[in-house]
C-alpha cells in the first residue's frame, strides 16, 4: 500500500524511499514487531479467558510437561499471522502475484491450524481435525499455490526444478511441477508443526529460515545480483523480502511471550501457517532443494517421526526414546532451554550453508 506513495516523488524527496524494497522491508519488520508488542498481552489474556484448560498436554509425552506446561493457552500463532498480514499489506506491492500467493498459503494453512486448535481446546483432547482432512485441504491449497507459481514464473523457468550450485542443471518437470510444489509446501508445513514441541523451539528456526530465503528472494529478484552470482533471475520475487521481514518482526513479538516458560503456544495455527509459508517461498524463488538445507532442522524432526513409526511397526522396537527427536533429548536428560538453544545454533549453521549455495557456482 505505502509503495504507491512513491508516485508522488520527484526523485529526491521522502516519497522516493517507498520505491525501495529494503526501506519497505524495514518498515514491515518494525510494523510487525510493534504489532506483536501492542497486541501480545491482550491476546494472551483473551485466550486464557476462552481456554479454561489451555492446550491439552499429551499424557504419553515427557513427564515434566504435565507440570510445567499444563494450562498454557494455545492459538498464539494468531499474533504472528496478524502482524505478518498487516505489515505485508501495508508495505508490499499489492500488484505482485508472489505476495498474494504467500498470503493465500499462510492464511489458508493458518485457518486449518486454527480449526484444529479450536477442536482440541473445545473437546479438551488431542483429537482435532482428522489428519486425512488436514492433508487433503493442505494439498488443495498447495496445488493452487503451485499453479500460481507456474503461471508467474518466466517461461524459461516455469515447470523447471533448479538445482543449487549447478545453474545450468534444470529438470523439466512439466505438469508434475505442481505435485512437486504441493509436496514441498505441505511437507514444510507439517515438518514445522512437528518441531513445535518446546517453548521457542520452532519460531526462531522459522525466522532464521525466512530471513535466509528472504535474502535469496531479493537476490534472484534483481538482474544485477543474479547475474553477478550466476543464479536464475526470477523477476518480482524481491517483494518477498518484505513478507519475510514481517514474519521475522511478528515472530520476535511472539517470542517475547513464548520464551521459556511460555505464556502462550503458537499451536497449529502458527506452525502450519509458517511452515506452509516457507515452502511457498521456496517454490516461488525456485530454491525448493535449498529449503531442505536451510530448513534442515525441520527435515530431521520430520524424519525422526517417520523412522520411529516405520521401525516400530516393523520390529516393535524404537530407534529414539521418543519422537520427534527433541523429545528424545529431553528423555536423555537435556534441559529444555539447552535443547532449544542448541537447535537454534544448528538452524543458524544450516542457514549459512544454504546462503553459501548462492556463491558456489
Amino acid at each position: 500500500m505505502f509503495y504507491w506513495l512513491s508516485e508522488f516523488s520527484d526523485g529526491g524527496d521522502l516519497f522516493n524511499l517507498f520505491q525501495y524494497i529494503t526501506f519497505r522491508s524495514g518498515g514491515a519488520f518494525f510494523t510487525a514487531l510493534i504489532f506483536g508488542f501492542i497486541f501480545g498481552q491482550p491476546l494472551i489474556n483473551l485466550l486464557r479467558r476462552r481456554q479454561r484448560h489451555g492446550q491439552p498436554i499429551r499424557s504419553d509425552g515427557p513427564e515434566t510437561h504435565m507440570q510445567t506446561k499444563a494450562g498454557t493457552p494455545t492459538m498464539g500463532g494468531v499474533l504472528i499471522l496478524g502482524a505478518l498480514i498487516v505489515s505485508t499489506l501495508l508495505w508490499a506491492r499489492l500488484d505482485n502475484p508472489y505476495v498474494w500467493m504467500l498470503l493465500f498459503v499462510t492464511m489458508s494453512f493458518g485457518a486449518i491450524g486454527f480449526a484444529d486448535d479450536y477442536a482440541k481446546v473445545k473437546k479438551n483432547t488431542h483429537a482435532g481435525v482428522p489428519g486425512r482432512l488436514r492433508l487433503a485441504l493442505g494439498f488443495l491449497i498447495a496445488g493452487i499455490a503451485g499453479g500460481v507459481a507456474v503461471w508467474a514464473h518466466p517461461a524459461e523457468l516455469s515447470g523447471q526444478l533448479a538445482f543449487p550450485v549447478f545453474k545450468e542443471l534444470l529438470l523439466n518437470l512439466g505438469i508434475f511441477f505442481i505435485p512437486f510444489a504441493m509436496i514441498v509446501i505441505v511437507g514444510a508445513a507439517n515438518a514445522v508443526n512437528l518441531t513445535d514441541g518446546l517453548d521457542g523451539l520452532a519460531v526462531m528456526p522459522v525466522m532464521i529460515a525466512a530471513g535466509t530465503l528472504g535474502v535469496i528472494a531479493y537476490t534472484v529478484g534483481r538482474v544485477d545480483f543474479s547475474e553477478y552470482l550466476d543464479v536464475h533471475y526470477v523477476p518480482g520475487t524481491g517483494e518477498i523480502l518484505i513478507f519475510t521481514a514481517g514474519l521475522i518482526g511478528g515472530g520476535l513479538g511472539f517470542l517475547w511471550y513464548n520464551a521459556p516458560p511460555a505464556a502462550v503456544f503458537m499451536g497449529d495455527t502458527g506452525s502450519l501457517a509458517l511452515g506452509g509459508a516457507l515452502g511457498a517461498i521456496a517454490v516461488a524463488i525456485k530454491h525448493e532443494l535449498v529449503l531442505a538445507i536451510v530448513g534442515g532442522l525441520f527435515v530431521v524432526e520430520a524424519l525422526s517421526v517417520i523412522i520411529q513409526v516405520l521401525y516400530f511397526k516393523r520390529t516393535g522396537r524404537r530407534v529414539f526414546l521418543m519422537a520427534p527427536i527433541h523429545h528424545h533429548f529431553e528423555k536423555r536428560g537435556w534441559a529444555e532451554p539447552q535443547i532449544v538453544i542448541r537447535f537454534w545454533i544448528i538452524s543458524l549453521i544450516l542457514a549459512l550453508i544454504g546462503l553459501a549455495t548462492l556463491k558456489l557456482r
